[in-house]
């Protein structure tokens, strides 16, 4: 769930009809959305307004490496490197990780470039400011 009125998915590069990208932003721990199979993945996140963050809480499965963006543009290009981190594996629950941000948003973007599996799903993303 994003934690800004107005916040939405923008892009998403795969979407399974069971498992759409909205899921990710609708508060539902249960929901997720699942990509198709491919590396990389990824999914934008626009901001009604620009925003201050402090960190992100991504909760996922199978999510072996992830790469974070964002921009100050009203589009959804020209994106700057946040951070990059390997998330550990977990079996049979969710991966569960806090990353630091400290910056302002108009979108944000999170690229899975490798996975533990060939399938990923991520479940939310809480942004906290």
């Amino acid at each position: 769930m994003i934690d800004s009125p107005g916040a939405q998915i923008v892009l998403a590069s795969s979407s399974d009809e069971n498992h759409p990208p909205g899921n990710i932003t609708d508060g539902n721990i249960k929901t997720f959305w699942m990509t198709t199979g491919m590396f990389p993945q990824e999914f934008i996140f626009r901001f009604a307004e620009t925003t201050n963050i402090s960190a992100v809480t991504v909760d996922s499965y199978n999510v072996k490496h992830l790469k974070i963006e964002k921009n100050t543009s009203p589009s959804a290009a020209q994106f700057e490197p946040v951070v990059e981190k390997e998330l550990e594996r977990t079996e049979g629950h969710l991966q569960s990780n806090i990353i630091s941000l400290n910056g302002s948003a108009t979108h944000l973007r999170f690229i899975i470039t490798e996975g533990y599996d060939h399938f990923i799903a991520v479940h939310r993303v809480s942004v906290k400011n």
